[in-house]
């Protein structure tokens, strides 16, 4: 009977979780220091929008051509999954456009001018000369969703426990440590490793290449008509400008900053300011004319996105007799992601299992 210990309760570490716990010859266990409802630095779940804009090149966009249709079909037909649809909308920058055709950017995927992923939503479409703000050269519109992270990772949350995974609030300091945390009371036969940025700290692991991507946000009342990216800004290049809305109330998140090796958490108010600036600027509705003084302010906040030199990583690995798969490093688009590396996750445990016939 297989027995496994998920480290992390993370979208990635629940999701995998979630999947592993539907063969119910599986006894799960996860082991997080952080949980669902836990506001932490650490702990970059909570602080996503999250929508989906594909990020990845066509080469690399199995995680997220995997994870659409599962996100999409839960927003049609699980509302207490708090995911609803909306229309994304992406712009490309005149004075962008050289750098992005030789993949400069951060996530460059997004901007391609003829992009893999128009086939992968049904409504895709270029948008015309006049829908465009006066500064952009294209853009295109698509049909996504748009998460309401609080509700989801509680919906995932019970989703686990009605298929019997136990949660436990623990930390390790080596990650074969957590073999011995299974409910069980028995040694698990596999570890899945979803420490996100953490990776960096836990031993045995000590991924230098995980390194934290500071994203400030802002979180009103405001409701927007659809969500807008855009490929870059005058304020620096590693400021970001994005807007989405949250299901089920969750509130419309301006974004943002994009600040490789930054591990301060506290909101910057001067980054503040030139975030709801552009955001009034880039969607002048969100406020009706009004300006920054028409923003109804929830919340400043800041999140880390676990971003890692070389892609994510998903793999397994016996360490100290203790096989060990791997699924951390997701950078910003680990929701998006979540269901397509969680279900590489779950093959790379039959493969365990076929070789240790567990």
């Amino acid at each position: 009977m297989p027995n496994i210990v998920v480290i992390g309760a993370g979208v990635s570490g629940l999701t995998s979780a979630y999947l592993l716990s539907k063969d119910k010859a599986n006894k799960v266990t996860i082991l997080a220091k952080h949980m669902p409802g836990d506001y932490d630095i650490e702990y970059a779940s909570p602080f996503a929008g999250a929508n989906v804009v594909p990020m990845a090149s066509k080469a690399n966009s199995r995680w997220e051509t995997r994870t659409w249709p599962e996100l999409k079909r839960l927003a049609v037909e699980v509302p207490e999954a708090g995911i609803h649809e909306m229309k994304s909308r992406v712009y490309r920058r005149k004075k962008d456009l050289q750098a992005l055709r030789e993949q400069k950017h951060a996530i460059d995927g997004l901007f391609l001018e003829n992009p893999w992923y128009k086939s992968l939503f049904d409504d895709f479409r270029e948008l015309s000369r006049d829908e465009l703000p006066e500064d952009v050269a294209s853009g295109c519109e698509f049909g996504s969703v748009c998460i309401n992270t609080a509700i989801y990772l509680a919906w995932l949350v019970g989703q686990c426990l009605a298929n019997g995974v136990v949660l436990k609030r623990g930390v390790v300091k080596y990650v074969s440590e957590a073999a011995s945390w299974s409910h069980t009371g028995n040694k698990a036969d596999v570890v899945i490793n979803a420490t996100g940025l953490m990776a960096s700290k836990l031993g045995g692991v000590m991924d230098q290449k995980m390194v934290p991507v500071r994203g400030q946000l802002v979180v009103v009342r405001n409701e927007i008509p659809y969500m807008t990216t855009r490929s870059g800004t005058d304020d620096g290049e590693d400021e970001l400008v994005y807007t989405m809305m949250r299901a089920a109330g969750g509130g419309t998140i301006l974004g943002g900053t994009y600040q490789k090796g930054q591990w301060e958490s506290q909101p910057d108010p001067n980054v503040a300011m030139r975030i709801m600036k552009r955001a009034v600027a880039e969607m002048p509705e969100l406020t009706h004319g009004k300006g920054v003084e028409g923003l109804d302010i929830i919340r400043h906040a800041v999140g880390l996105r676990p971003w890692r030199e070389g892609g994510v990583r998903i793999e397994k690995e016996n360490m100290d007799g203790t096989w060990v798969v791997h699924n951390y490093g997701h950078a910003g688009w680990g929701y998006q992601g979540s269901f397509g590396c969680a279900e590489r996750v779950v093959e790379l445990v039959h493969e365990i299992q076929g070789c240790a016939k567990l």
